[in-house]
């Protein structure tokens, strides 16, 4: 069995989840070929990125030059094929606010991307992102290319749906993954009822490190984590004012920030602005052993996010055993359960995470220990990497074996 896997920017320091997911189906025998739209604009920190970019095809290293002669040689190739293709891009272009060229653009990126799958004899194509990496595959599959399917992770694709053409996707693909039940009914919300047999709940999986090793007991340390790329739906503000407001309390904690984003000036501001040095770090990306380190060195995650899919770095804590301090948003309070293994609070409340975040450093280790063993069975049994890529074989499988018929 020969897949592509195509995304927008990939390796990226914030996709490892992606990389995980393909070296499991590879660990089951399935040949995977690598395409990204763009190199990642992040700084990579893991080594095993760095081996992933070693083996991932980019579609726009060639410029503008090659995308260009990539659409002229497809329209010679097959002129009607590509006019129907045309006419959907610029039919789609009328609902973004990426305009007509853009999604010229896209065609363009198709092409090239339609001649290297032909290359590697590529039998199906699986996109993340029901962003442009998805557009992309669906005009693959409307030149002649290998049919296609795509995973939603959110907020993006629940945000902008019509924007985006989801439906329109949806209707393309043999099968659309959803990470979590809420992503699952954001899909069915984009296709008729009898499509609905089309989404599939395939979770993402815990890294292979974070089964293997039994965690330890929560340390008697007053440390929180906060994993993420900066951004302003992470809530990021609303903890600021969280901290502040303990710190007045004359409360003695520490929060490591792990990440980077357009968020990073403010972020470093805001701390100077409130002194709050003392109480939240800014650690940049950290590779996967980094962030296993502090999460086991914490009392608990922070998820203070506004929208989100469902945070691999929930799944992640819980698996090392530590509780997590999360919003009641998307999938997460699929596995965050309040009061046994986390505790969930409104989304944009200040007192409310400022609360729960008191509760955490009041409460004695032991009971975290205890809080965090009910979380890592539940992320173990719900994420398994192994079991997200054998559903995947299973569905590519059928997949090649209809397109064959």
């Amino acid at each position: 069995m020969r897949v592509g896997y195509l995304t927008n920017q990939y390796p990226a320091s914030s996709h490892t989840f992606i990389r995980r997911e393909i070296r499991a189906l590879e660990d089951s025998g399935v040949h995977v070929e690598r395409y990204t739209i763009r190199r990642s604009t992040g700084r990579l920190v893991d080594p095993e990125d760095f081996e992933e970019l070693e083996r991932t095809h980019c579609i726009l290293s060639g410029g503008a030059a090659h995308c260009f002669w990539a659409l002229a040689r497809e329209t010679l190739r097959q002129p009607l094929a590509m006019a129907r293709a045309i006419r959907l891009s610029q039919t789609m272009a009328t609902r973004s606010s990426k305009g007509r060229i853009v999604h010229l653009a896209y065609l363009a990126e198709a092409c090239i991307l339609q001649q290297w799958l032909r290359e590697h004899r590529i039998e199906h194509l699986h996109a993340h992102f029901g962003t442009n990496s998805t557009t992309v595959a669906m005009f693959c599959r409307l030149l002649g290319g290998p049919p296609f399917s795509f995973t939603v992770h959110g907020p993006d694709e629940f945000d902008r749906p019509e924007a985006l053409s989801l439906g329109d996707k949806i209707a393309a693909a043999e099968f659309v993954a959803a990470i979590s039940q809420f992503g699952r009914s954001q899909v069915l919300r984009w296709c008729p009822p009898d499509a609905w047999e089309k989404a599939k709940i395939v979770r993402c999986g815990i890294n292979a490190e974070f089964r293997a090793m039994e965690p330890s007991p929560v340390p008697d340390t007053r440390q929180f984590i906060w994993v993420g790329r900066l951004a302003s739906p992470k809530g990021l503000p609303i903890l600021l004012e969280a901290c502040r407001f303990l710190a007045a309390a004359g409360e003695t904690f520490k929060v490591v920030l792990a990440g980077d984003g357009p968020l990073r000036e403010f972020m470093a501001r805001k701390i100077d602005e409130l002194g709050l040095h003392e109480h939240m770090e800014l650690a940049g990306w950290l590779g996967d052993a980094e962030i296993r380190d502090l999460i086991e060195q914490s009392r608990a995650m922070l998820v203070p996010s506004f929208a989100e899919g469902l945070p691999v770095v929930v799944m992640e804590s819980l698996a090392r055993g530590r509780p997590v301090i999360a919003t009641r948003i998307a999938g997460i309070p699929e596995l965050v359960v309040d009061g046994e293994n986390g505790w969930i609070i409104p989304p944009g409340n200040v007192e409310a995470l400022a609360e729960a975040m008191r509760t955490a450093l009041a409460t004695t280790p032991a009971t975290l220990s205890k809080m965090g063993a009910a979380g890592r069975a539940a992320a173990l049994e719900a994420h398994d990497v192994r079991k997200s890529a054998a559903q995947l074989r299973e569905l590519f499988s059928r997949s090649i074996d209809a397109s064959k018929t």
